[in-house]
This record gives structure tokens, C-alpha cells and sequence, in this order.
């Protein structure tokens, strides 16, 4: 069986990912390429890439568009969701890329995000413990952001096994430039980026309720960092341990947590994480350590921010809210050199 599918958003970043996703999954049919200044104008001339699509325009980024579509796949800026959404009817399925709906705590939005709350869906993150069961269930879910798909992975499991304190967890995540979209902005000129590696939103990352609801911290320190590549995002999770860890104990948990998860790697012992290795992929690498001065619990991850951490996981939840296999059309190899 073939289902129908369109994605708003489709010119960006992040929807030119998920529109390359869908070209080859066997079971997702796209019938409509949602923009807004480049409605009209053929995929290939944004997406030169995508030669799948080497006959097709972008459409209007309307309900009517997307009127015969079984689900709609919205990629589009924060805030811009949730006034879509709320025009299209409830027999459409919805996966959305932004921050509408993922925060639960009002307060918590207000702090982070401008515009009006817009409520919470069901969350976007498969791997969470009963999360998979919710996400099928639902007819709504907001994909989890990038830098938090990242952390939240390497530190939910160390607190679940009650071997990290949630208090004074600190987060030093490094990204590739795409994850600022593709808005021409001059610090993201190749001139500005090459050569350096710069910080952001220091103190004030819009992620970190979002981190702290899904992984259980109630405190977290996060500095994230402008990284001279395309694609990718590296997470360096510290925290306090309960009481004396190892580095086995770390990996145990880690291990433990995911075991059986299809996507989520866990490294032997010697290896780390690195963007390079997922590029292009659904996969999530996982590596813990002890610090041997301050004793801090240290796990390391590495996602690909376009994959995991934005339209591959979309199309994760995609298959499972519309009860396909939830691998299908995703990859857990990625391409070197």
C-alpha cells in the first residue's frame, strides 16, 4: 500500500532532505512540494540534486495543495506550524520539523520563543522509553530539534539508570551551518565560517526546555558552537555521578537502554563519535567515559543534524504513525570518504 504524502516547507534545507528521503521510499508518495517564494518554480532549480523531481514544481504551501495527502510533513520555521496546522483537518495526519508544539510548559515557550503557545503534541523521539507506542498511536507529533535529539539520547539513559544527577548537566554541542537554514545571513557566508569555530546563543538555547522535559535534568548548562562543515552535529553531555562510576558502568547504561534500538549505536570501547561517520544517515553514535580529574560522567554523540536530527527522524515517525516499518526508506550507513 502507497500513501500519499506532501511536505510544507519543501524548499529548505531540511525539506529538500526529507523530499530526497521519500524519492526512494517504497511506500511514500509525494504529491505536493509546499514553498512559498519559490512556489511555481521546478524542484531541480532549489534542489539541483533532487533529479527524481526533475519535472516537478513547487506548489502553493496551502490546505487545498495539500488536500488529497495522507500526511503532511511540515519543515517549516519556527512558529509558522501551528497557524498551517490548524487549517488542515484532522483526518491528515501531521509530522512537524518546528518548535510549535513540542514543549509541554507554556511558561517554558514564552521564555524561548516568541508568538503565542500553540500547545504540545505527541513527541517525536522513537527511541524514548514508550514513546514508539505514542507516536503510532497519534495523528499529531512534533519532531524533537536537532542539538536535542543529540543530548537528549546521551543523557537520558544516565539518568533513568540513576547513576548521573539531573542538577548541573552541561552541554557543549558543535553544528554544521545548515542548521541555521538557508537564509542568506552573513555570518554564515563561507568566509565568515571557514577556518573558524565560533559560539551562539549562549545562556539562552532555545532547546534546553526542550532537552530538560524529555530527558528528566533540571539543570542545564548548554553552549553551542558554529562549526566550519556542511552537515552534522557533535554532543558533549557532562554530569555529576550519584556515586562512584566507571566507564563501564556509562557504557552499560548507555547499552542498556538502547538495546534492540536499530539506529542507535553504542561504540566499542576505543571508538568515538564523529559527524563523518553518520553523515547522511538516521543513525545516532553513543560513547561514554569517565573524567578522570573531576570524576564527571561524560557521553559523547554525533548525529547528522539534516538526518537524525531533522528529516530522517521526521520520516521515522512518519512510518510509524502510518503503520509501515520504521526503518523503511532510512539508512544507518553513512558515506566516507
Amino acid at each position: 500500500m502507497t500513501f500519499k504524502v506532501a511536505v510544507a516547507g519543501a524548499s529548505g534545507y531540511a525539506g529538500g532532505e526529507v523530499l530526497r528521503l521519500l524519492a526512494d521510499h517504497p511506500q511514500l508518495d509525494v504529491v505536493a512540494a509546499g514553498a512559498h517564494s519559490n512556489a511555481g518554480e521546478y524542484i531541480t532549480a532549489v534542489h539541483p540534486h533532487l533529479s527524481a523531481y526533475g519535472d516537478r514544481r513547487f506548489t502553493p504551501t496551502t490546505p487545498e495543495s495539500f488536500a488529497e495527502a495522507d500526511l503532511v510533513i511540515m519543515t517549516l520555521p519556527h512558529g509558522q506550524s501551528a497557524a498551517l496546522a490548524a487549517q488542515l483537518p484532522e483526518s491528515q495526519k501531521i509530522v512537524d520539523l518546528g518548535a510549535d508544539h513540542r514543549l509541554e510548559d507554556a511558561a517554558a515557550w514564552e521564555s524561548y520563543y516568541s508568538g503565542p503557545y500553540a500547545g504540545a503534541w505527541t513527541y517525536g523521539l522513537p527511541e524514548l522509553p514508550g514513546q514508539r507506542e505514542r507516536i503510532a498511536a497519534a495523528t499529531r507529533v512534533a519532531a524533537t530539534g536537532c542539538y536535542a535529539v543529540a543530548t537528549i539520547l546521551a543523557l537520558r539513559p544516565l539518568l533513568d539508570a540513576g547513576i548521573a544527577s539531573p542538577e548541573d548537566v552541561v552541554v557543549i554541542a558543535a553544528s554544521g551551518t545548515s542548521g541555521a537554514g538557508n537564509a542568506p545571513k552573513k555570518n554564515l557566508l563561507a568566509s565568515e565560517v571557514m577556518g573558524s569555530i565560533s559560539a551562539y546563543k549562549v545562556g539562552a538555547h532555545q532547546h534546553v526546555p526542550e532537552i530538560k522535559q524529555a530527558s528528566g535534568a533540571v539543570s542545564v548548562s548548554m553552549t553551542p558552537l558554529l562549526a566550519p562543515m556542511a552537515r552534522g552535529i557533535l554532543s558533549t553531555v557532562t554530569a555529576k555521578p550519584t556515586a562512584e562510576v566507571t566507564a563501564a558502568d556509562v557504557r552499560a547504561a548507555l547499552a542498556k537502554a538502547y538495546d534492540g534500538e536499530h539506529f542507535v549505536q553504542v561504540l566499542r570501547e576505543g571508538q568515538w563519535p564523529a559527524t563523518a561517520s553518520v553523515y547522511g544517515t538516521n543513525a545516532v553514535q553513543l560513547q561514554g567515559a569517565v573524567d578522570k580529574d573531576s570524576g564527571r560522567i561524560v557521553v559523547t554523540s554525533a548525529i547528522d543534524n539534516l538526518g537524525k536530527g531533522a528529516a530522517a527522524q521526521v520520516v521515522q515517525c512518519a512510518n510509524l504513525m502510518l503503520g509501515l516499518p520504521e526503518a523503511q526508506g532510512l539508512t544507518v550507513n553513512g558515506v566516507a570518504p
